[in-house]
């Protein structure tokens, strides 16, 4: 598959950090997401909602005793691209519409409606990482926010 590679001399910035795969390391994930973002100037909405739902994803579905998860971010031109890699590669993760009732599954329905593209990498045995790409507004632009 061809992909658009950034343009020559666009700033590249980047971000990793490895994370607890409990409820406190999601929530870490969240804020140092947070505070990286605005360290980059970059809006901090969508982007820590989508790193929210893939670091409790992590958390819950992807934990494996003594294995952390890593939260890595990419700024590069125009998109921004957040990333979870956890150790629970045979546990690949789908949307799906739950229960009208249920209190939880609906992370991946929200990833979906608010990345511009999001997937699933098969890494080696026994890692995964699940992205999702936001496109950035260019300098002169302004987004619509909802209030």
């Amino acid at each position: 598959m061809n992909q658009r590679t950034a343009e020559p001399g666009a700033p590249v910035r980047n971000f990793s950090v490895q994370l607890s795969p409990t409820p406190r390391g999601a929530r870490l994930a969240r804020l140092l997401a947070t505070e990286q973002l605005r360290s980059w100037g970059l809006p901090l909405d969508p982007a820590r909602q989508i790193v929210a739902e893939l670091a409790v994803n992590a958390a819950t579905h992807g934990r494996v005793r003594g294995r952390d998860f890593r939260l890595t971010l990419y700024a590069v031109g125009d998109t921004l691209r957040i990333e979870v890699t956890d150790a629970r590669g045979e546990r690949l993760p789908e949307p799906h519409t739950p229960a009208s009732d249920a209190e939880s599954g609906r992370g991946l329905l929200l990833v979906e409606a608010l990345a511009h593209r999001w997937g699933v990498s098969e890494e080696r045995f026994p890692r995964k990482t699940v992205w999702a790409e936001l496109r950035l507004a260019s300098p002169g632009q302004h987004e619509t926010v909802a209030r």
